[in-house]
């Protein structure tokens, strides 16, 4: 736990890092907010700070930039935020009077997005079809190997071989496979997820490949998400000085696998999410950190509104950003569909 003065310090180094991009010198702490105590202390608490493991200089005369703990704990501060409410409004006057279909309520979407937060932005189509577990079965290959086969309702059957840490017995993995089928059947990936973080190692492991095939069929022939504001993302100084950085999302982009790589197993619908730096599960984007939330309803229709942009990034102007476009989206979405399900007279 940091203490009051110790989170403000911190706070004041990131909002000034967002802001400026150049590490934070102690003289910038004490010129920026008056806290009572002298350029010493201030000077101790930063290194607190650091040995800590919430920020660190880049060389040794350098001012302080945070670390993923940093905006970590930042992001957990921060409570609830809301957009002004005369932004709130422009943007329902905005989807209110954009005639079209849902393709252009999207693409709306994520240019809004991409222009408020001025990173990418990403939305995915609401989709109503989302596959289900009905059934597993584990076999010995050998004694480090063993065949996964996994069959999803809509006589769907899917294989994967994989390793094991040490040797299996085929009646362990029979066991194990009884166990997952009797706990899953009729889940979906996300609720899956959810469930497994009860488990132990064993059935934890297996549940990631699981989810692994099972969210890999769900986007299998989903349309691409709708992206906008790569350009506000590269012409920032991270992309500037590190090309390769800037490769890694474009990879992902062009092999059509970013929403699998960026959605988090178990995610929670309407409630924004934070993915900070290497709390990414894909080496890829351990660079980059990820503002995300669910639209619709997953018993009907769901789909994925979210900001990709460095860990240096405007957490409260992304959060709030995407949670009020979710609210909006989420009611497009269940008028759509309750237009679609009225019975013909």
């Amino acid at each position: 736990m940091l203490s009051q003065r110790q989170q403000k310090i911190l706070d004041t180094i990131i909002i000034q890092y967002v802001t400026r991009a150049k590490p934070v010198p102690s003289q910038s702490i004490i010129e920026d907010r008056y806290l009572g105590v002298s350029s010493a202390t201030i000077r101790n608490e930063m290194a607190h700070l650091e040995e800590e493991g919430y920020i660190l200089r880049p060389h040794t005369s350098a001012g302080s930039i945070p670390t993923d703990k940093g905006y970590r704990h930042y992001v957990e501060s921060i409570g609830d935020i809301a957009l002004p409410e005369a932004e709130q409004e422009r943007l329902q006057q905005t989807f209110g009077s954009m005639e079209g279909g849902l393709d252009r309520w999207l693409d709306l979407a994520a240019s809004l997005l991409a222009s408020m937060v001025h990173n990418n932005a990403v939305v995915s189509a609401p989709r109503s079809s989302i596959c289900t577990f009905k059934h597993l079965e584990l076999v010995s290959v050998h004694d480090l190997l063993a065949l996964l086969v996994l069959v999803l309702n809509g006589a769907r059957v899917r294989q994967l071989l994989i390793a094991l840490d040490h040797a299996v017995t085929q009646d362990t993995l029979t066991v194990l496979a009884n166990k997952l089928s009797s706990l899953y059947t009729g889940l979906n990936a996300r609720k899956i997820a959810g469930v497994s973080k009860q488990m132990g190692p064993a059935e934890q492991k297996m549940t990631e490949y699981v989810v692994k095939i099972m969210e890999a069929e769900d986007e299998h022939d989903n349309p691409q998400p709708y992206l906008d504001g790569l350009h506000f993302l590269f012409s920032q100084p991270e992309f500037i000085n590190n090309r390769s950085l800037a490769l890694s999302l474009v990879e992902l982009i062009e092999d059509g696998s970013l929403l699998r790589n960026i959605i988090p197993p178990g995610m929670d619908d309407r409630r924004v999410q934070v993915i900070i730096g290497k709390e990414n599960r894909a080496e890829l984007i351990h660079g980059y950190s990820i503002v995300l939330s669910r639209y619709g309803t997953p018993e009907r229709a769901s789909g994925t509104i979210g900001v990709i942009g460095p860990t240096r990034m405007p957490y409260p102007r992304a959060i709030a950003t995407v949670r009020f476009l979710t609210l909006i989206l989420s009611r497009l979405v269940d008028h759509l569909y309750n237009i679609n399900s009225r019975p013909e007279n």
